[in-house]
């Protein structure tokens, strides 16, 4: 297997995801990761991607939505926003973010709009990239509810792209 940690649209480092839907264009295209996905699988190879499910970055599209739109943006649930409070960032309100890292900004995973964006991206990783598995970033932060969940969905999308009974690979530090 090859395991690629973060492939997707990010601020600057892959663990500050702007768009899940979208391989960083300083890696080339959503077509050229197609080409190299297909190429492993042809030599047996499977593919394994990091997912980055407990925050985003700043950039996030959600999240600038939020900065620009304040209180009337319909993502504010998206994330653990206190607006009587400032960010060291000035954004007129407070965020959570991960471990106290104000550049990933944690998100709601009790949203169920959140989880199926999330959920949507996968699908679409499994279905164009035909990936075989996820490596779990801080997965020690997830819920159980949003592993059983997701589970249950990448084997399903899995099972019924692969035409196989195999499971998902989902792994990470729990």
């Amino acid at each position: 297997a090859v395991y690629f940690s973060p492939v997707f649209q990010s601020d600057r480092h892959g663990y500050d995801t702007r768009d899940y839907y979208t391989i960083d264009s300083r890696l080339g295209s959503n077509e050229d990761f197609t080409s190299l996905c297909d190429l492993l699988h042809e030599k047996n190879i499977r593919v394994v991607l990091d997912g980055v499910f407990h925050h985003t970055g700043r950039g996030f599209w959600a999240f600038r939505d939020v900065q620009q739109k304040g209180k009337a943006s319909p993502y504010c649930d998206w994330f653990y926003i206190d607006w009587s409070r400032n960010s060291d960032r000035n954004d007129g309100f407070w965020y959570e973010g991960w471990e106290g890292c104000n550049d990933l900004v944690k998100l709601n995973l009790s949203n169920p709009q959140v989880v199926n964006h999330l959920f949507m991206a996968v699908e679409k990783w499994i279905r164009l990239f035909k990936i075989d598995g996820i490596r779990l970033d801080v997965a020690y932060s997830l819920s159980s509810s949003f592993l059983q969940q997701l589970r249950i969905h990448c084997n399903a999308v899995y099972q019924q792209e692969s035409g196989t009974q195999e499971p998902f690979v989902l792994t990470g530090e729990i």
